[in-house]
């Protein structure tokens, strides 16, 4: 049986955040969302989370996650301490324990199941997971054989000239038998320079210790700033665009753009500098996003262009062209062949196929049919001060320039709208609107008296 407990009682006092350091988002999920997601394919028979600073905010944060078991760590004295809660609520417990910190979100499930195997092939007592670091300072030494076998570890500020020569260090998560851990963790001390209950120091005390290194030392870069968080988002996001570049998506500058682990690519779609993807997005073939767009929770068809737009909880067809400077807000729908062009804003609204809103126009609240074409100017007035009202544009209509649809009104198929025109009734099919005041001229108008 295998139990994973995840270390969240920390407040993060460097983050200098009213937000406890293991609810800080990291592209798109919390820390410590992360960290248990990384066990899913362990299958693990309980998972606990000890939690402390804002204990309930946590907990309320991670409510919808099933099967997690809350443990209060009142106050909080370190991290043997955290793990010394376990005591009661894992009585009679039979199997191993996978202790994992809320701020280390970079472990990829694939070392996480390394370290479990490792450790109940080798019959240890602890198995703990080292890394090898260009620069191990301020880490704790692991001394340990050529079979893997632990002799020692030694913290930074008590080792020699010699030992600090050494850079495997502790990375800080372990596996343990629950058994033997459970016989040593009431012995721990507070005699160290912090006065608190240190879980290294179990290392010591059992007979069987065996250590694990990390293939790639990012994975267990730990958070405690906003510089780090900042680091571990590169990290990741460099995984993102490795990934989907072997996929085939091109990327003209790629460090200037960023993606979420939501969405998905078709074949020899381009990205162009400074384009960003958020939530869950589906975007076709032989999509140009960018340069300058931002895209979130939005589903694109085959060869969409998006040029310094925005997209959001929107659906487009294929072969749409949209910017530059649109804007396509929550339950928008663009049919096949749309153009939506420069500064127009469409939301809650559907296009049909062909229909071409080309400049400075608002469509909101509104149905329009095939082969409209919106003049430039054109707004949809929905909104009375009290409840929005639904415009009905038939299909092959078009309206003129600077025209006001006041809703609710519906114009039928193939109707023309007068430029200037503010249309408040309903238009029937074929018909031509005009809705503005005649214009009058005043001759010698420069010349009268002032």
């Amino acid at each position: 049986m295998l139990a994973v407990a995840v270390l969240a009682a920390g407040k993060g006092t460097r983050m200098k955040s009213a937000l406890p350091k293991v609810l800080q988002p990291l592209v798109g999920a919390t820390l410590v969302e992360r960290v248990l997601a990384s066990t899913v394919n362990l299958q693990p028979e309980r998972r606990l989370l000890i939690v402390g600073h804002q204990a309930e905010r946590v907990e309320q944060q991670l409510s919808a996650i099933g099967g997690l078991e809350f443990v209060r760590q009142q106050p909080q004295n370190g991290t043997g301490h955290a793990v010394q809660q376990l005591l009661p609520v894992m009585d009679g417990f039979e199997g191993e324990l996978l202790v994992l910190n809320g701020d280390v979100p970079l472990l990829r499930s694939e070392t996480i199941e390394s370290l479990v195997s490792a450790h109940r092939d080798s019959g240890a007592d602890v198995t703990l997971l080292t890394a090898s670091l260009a620069d191990p300072t301020g880490y704790g030494r692991v001394f340990a054989d050529g079979e893997g076998k632990v002799r020692g570890i030694v913290e930074h500020r008590d080792c020699s000239d010699k030992q600090r020569s050494n850079n495997l260090t502790n990375a800080g998560i372990y596996c343990f038998n629950w058994r033997a851990l459970a016989e040593v963790l009431p012995k721990l001390s507070t005699d160290n320079d912090q006065g608190e209950f240190y879980l290294t120091d179990t290392v010591a005390m059992l007979p069987l210790a065996m250590h694990v290194e990390v293939a790639d030392p990012e994975e267990v870069n730990g958070i405690n700033n906003r510089k780090q968080l900042a680091q571990c988002e590169a990290v990741l996001q460099k995984r993102l665009r490795d990934h989907w570049m072997a996929e085939g998506v091109t990327f003209v500058d790629p460090n200037s753009c960023t993606l979420s682990e939501d969405c998905q690519f078709g074949r020899d779609v381009v990205i162009e500098p400074q384009t960003h993807l958020r939530g869950i997005c589906r975007i076709g073939d032989n999509c140009r996003l960018g340069p300058g767009s931002l895209l979130e929770d939005a589903e694109l068809g085959n060869n969409v262009t998006v040029l310094h737009s925005v997209v959001r909880e929107a659906t487009v067809g294929n072969g749409v062209a949209i910017g530059p400077f649109a804007h396509l807000r929550p339950a928008a729908d663009v049919g096949d062949g749309c153009r939506i062009g420069n500064f127009v804003e469409v939301k809650m609204s559907q296009l049909g196929a062909g229909t071409k809103v080309n400049h400075l126009s608002y469509v909101g609240d509104a149905s329009l049919g095939e082969n409209v074409n919106v003049g430039a100017g054109t707004i949809t007035a929905n909104y009375d001060g009290v409840r929005k009202h639904r415009t009905v544009i038939g299909d092959g209509s078009k309206t003129g320039a600077n025209s006001v649809l006041v809703a609710p009104v519906t114009l039928g198929a193939k109707v023309t709208v007068g430029a200037g025109s503010t249309i408040t009734k309903d238009v029937p099919d074929g018909a031509l609107a005009i809705g503005r005041a005649r214009q009058l001229s005043k001759e010698g108008w420069a010349d009268r008296p002032v």
